[in-house]
């Protein structure tokens, strides 16, 4: 008699705190809900890895995608951390970060002067990515996280260029966001102080495209841009 399948394991709704994922300063700010997270890395196309190379430390901005507990951050084979990712048969130690800046905080005093933001922080082992399929979809992924649409409005990668680009997966598991919001937290014998203070809201805009002069013939802007 065949047996019934186990029902899969849920993923938690939140990320388990670590000593690295709890931040000494202003800890009151560190979210760890799942949805939280997950809707902040897909708001944005452009992270922040972090790794040490030869006992110094290195950021490089890089694009990245999160397909599933998953992030893929792209590279040249000939890049810094992607050659250590696949060098490495256990991984290599990174932190990756994404941050959208919501406002400029201005206060009375300098000192209060502050920013409203969102942030995610990973830590973890990154991996290269060998398998072709696996290789492929997460350049997808990435091609979509910039412009939703745009993987499958584009001639794939062939076998040269997949030579030449490399993808390192970083699970998560480790992992923290961190915000700040709301108004300026002036000292009170400040207030009567004679210097505007309040919030300067940002937000991120796309300007009207600007079609590439050697268009086909024919060629119309695509729905997924005009949404934009």
């Amino acid at each position: 008699m065949q047996g019934t399948r186990p029902p899969q394991q849920q993923p938690a709704t939140s990320y388990p705190p670590t000593e690295r994922t709890v931040p000494t300063r202003s800890p009151h700010r560190a979210a760890y809900d799942r949805e939280l997270v997950h809707a902040l890395l897909d708001e944005g196309y452009v992270c922040h890895l972090g790794f040490v190379r030869d006992g110094a430390p290195v950021v490089l901005p890089t694009l990245y995608a999160r397909v599933g507990e998953r992030l893929y951050v792209h590279g040249s084979t000939g890049s810094r951390p992607l050659r250590a990712a696949g060098g490495a048969e256990s991984g290599l130690p990174v932190c990756l970060t994404v941050t959208h800046v919501d406002g400029l905080v201005l206060a009375r005093s300098a000192f209060h002067h502050s920013l409203n933001y969102r942030s995610v922080m990973v830590h973890g082992l990154a991996h290269d990515v060998t398998d072709p399929e696996e290789k492929r979809q997460s350049l997808d992924a990435l091609v979509d996280q910039v412009v939703p649409g745009r993987a499958a409005d584009s001639r794939p990668a062939d076998k040269k260029e997949l030579a030449a680009t490399a993808v390192i997966r970083l699970d998560l598991t480790e992992v923290s966001a961190k915000l700040r919001t709301g108004g300026v937290n002036d000292e009170p014998e400040d207030l009567a102080l004679p210097h505007w203070a309040g919030v300067v809201p940002l937000s991120r805009g796309y300007g009207t495209p600007l079609a590439d002069p050697a268009l086909a013939p024919g060629t119309k802007l695509p729905e997924y841009l005009a949404a934009l």
